[in-house]
């Protein structure tokens, strides 16, 4: 039996039926609720201009956070509450501090990016409770903001004036009640049209719904199954959605291992892992903007298996593995052993990825490790390479390598034989130089409008000399010398 979708706006329950499972939130704004102060723009989680703060319970908290509207389906909101540009203005009729801003600093022109800039301003906002936000917290929170008029500066100048205004109170304890109120305690289904939503609430039910339902779409994130539906047009048919499942996104450490749940988000489990391996910051920057890390899953970027996928590489090489789930029990992988070809991956059809083990460092073994990310932009751009390099070192004699990319092949992939010219010979020059002629045999990368074969080729070499100069034994490097071979890398 159809329920209604459940969510929280504009300070009253809003009730959903009968709408398609796969309708936008952005669409509901717009043509259903008559709020067109969100805009679209690119449909496809790009431009930000549609974006909007989504609140969800968490231990009895309410946690906001900026994600594209654009791209979230509606019965993704059930039992949250969201925010929109109409929400901002103060109960006096003011506008709200991070709006203000904006007006004394001039950082709109044309307008049509503003609201999506004033979300992720307040979420930001939010976030710093008053204290003033330092560059970095505040390009990261505009990564997924695009204008085309100020050239960002009076943009970047306004969030750092809206904390010097007069405050603006958010009541959470309010939004908290309303989303307690509103909480299911088992497996909610909602009919639109032709097509079920199904929004299991425990791993059993997810398990059990699976193996009834073995051709439904599984969704996430929605940060590329949201795309199916924007740009290629695509009926999904019945949907299952692991959102709600909260044992999913659980993360804990356990017998040497991280375990990072399916459903924990892109920004979890990359702040998990950060504390573990360093290394990994700029990658967690470089991932994807806030909005699209916010909602996005590791558990969905490793299920959808893309040759381009950023995750990946780094997961391989430091040897993680890929726990699968249905009613029949468990089922564990090597990561690298569950791509088996071009989106094809060693998946049964009542599975599902339940979680993720990353190796936690082990002291006393000599490692070494490094990811690197090529793209034609900083922020917010798919690699035309993506690697990943972990050595393990007896003094200067290389005992172990892992060695993994991502866009050399129609997987993630390892080079067995880059990794085979390295172990157990010294980290030197001359095994360095036999290894980046090892690459050429592993990999015979394709051209795509990312980079030529030839670039991705030379550029794989180019890294594995980099990361050689960043972990050399034989003698230190000046940064000067790092930092001016990354750029002719």
């Amino acid at each position: 039996m159809s329920e209604p979708i459940r969510f929280y706006y504009r300070g009253t329950v809003q009730q959903v039926d009968g709408a398609a499972p796969t309708r936008t939130v952005l669409q509901h704004l717009r043509e259903d609720l008559h709020c067109t102060g969100t805009k679209e723009g690119c449909a496809e989680g790009d431009c930000g201009a549609c974006t909007v703060v989504v609140g969800t319970l968490k231990d009895g908290q309410v946690e906001m956070q900026a994600v594209n509207s654009c791209i979230q389906f509606l019965p993704t909101l059930d039992g949250k509450a969201l925010f929109t540009v109409e929400d901002l203005q103060q109960h006096d009729g003011a506008l709200h501090p991070v709006q203000q801003a904006l007006v004394e600093c001039h950082g709109s022109q044309c307008g049509f990016c503003t609201p999506g800039f004033v979300m992720s301003l307040w979420g930001l906002y939010l976030k710093q409770e008053g204290a003033k936000p330092s560059r970095c917290q505040i390009d990261d929170a505009l990564s997924g903001n695009l204008c085309r008029c100020t050239g960002y500066r009076p943009i970047i100048d306004a969030a750092e004036r809206m904390v010097e205004l007069p405050p603006a109170q958010f009541d959470a304890d309010d939004v908290a009640a309303q989303l307690q109120a509103l909480k299911r305690e088992r497996m909610a289904v909602y009919t639109g049209g032709t097509h079920d939503f199904y929004a299991p609430r425990t791993v059993a039910e997810l398990a059990q719904v699976r193996a009834d339902k073995p051709a439904a779409t599984m969704l996430a994130g929605s940060t590329d199954v949201g795309l199916w539906v924007t740009k290629q047009m695509r009926d999904l048919g019945d949907v299952i959605y692991l959102g709600h499942v909260d044992e999913l996104k659980t993360i804990a450490e356990r017998d040497g291992m991280l375990e990072i749940g399916a459903g924990a988000s892109l920004n979890d489990a990359y702040a998990a892992v950060v504390r573990h391996y360093g290394e990994l910051q700029e990658m967690w920057q470089r991932f994807a903007s806030l909005p699209i890390r916010n909602a996005g899953t590791l558990g969905g970027n490793v299920a959808n298996g893309s040759p381009i996928g950023d995750s990946m590489p780094w997961l391989i090489a430091l040897g993680s593995s890929v726990v699968l789930r249905s009613v029949r029990g468990e089922r564990v992988l090597a990561l690298e052993d569950f791509y088996l070809g071009y989106q094809k991956k060693d998946l049964q059809p009542d599975e599902f990825v339940q979680s993720v083990r990353v190796p936690l460092p082990r002291a006393g073994l000599g490692a070494v490790f490094r990811t690197y990310k090529l793209a034609k932009r900083f922020d917010q751009d798919i690699s035309a390479v993506c690697a990943a390099f972990a050595l393990t070192l007896d003094g200067d004699t290389v005992t172990s390598a892992r060695i993994a990319f991502g866009g050399m092949a129609a997987t993630p992939k390892r080079a067995a034989q880059a990794e085979q010219a390295l172990t157990g010979q010294s980290w030197n020059e001359a095994t360095l130089h036999a290894a980046m002629a090892a690459l050429a045999q592993d990999y015979q990368p394709l051209t795509d409008m990312r980079a030529s074969s030839e670039y991705r080729l030379l550029a794989a070499q180019n890294l594995l000399r980099r990361f050689w100069y960043e972990t050399r034994t034989d003698a230190p490097l000046a940064v000067d010398a790092v930092n001016a071979f990354a750029v002719r890398a």
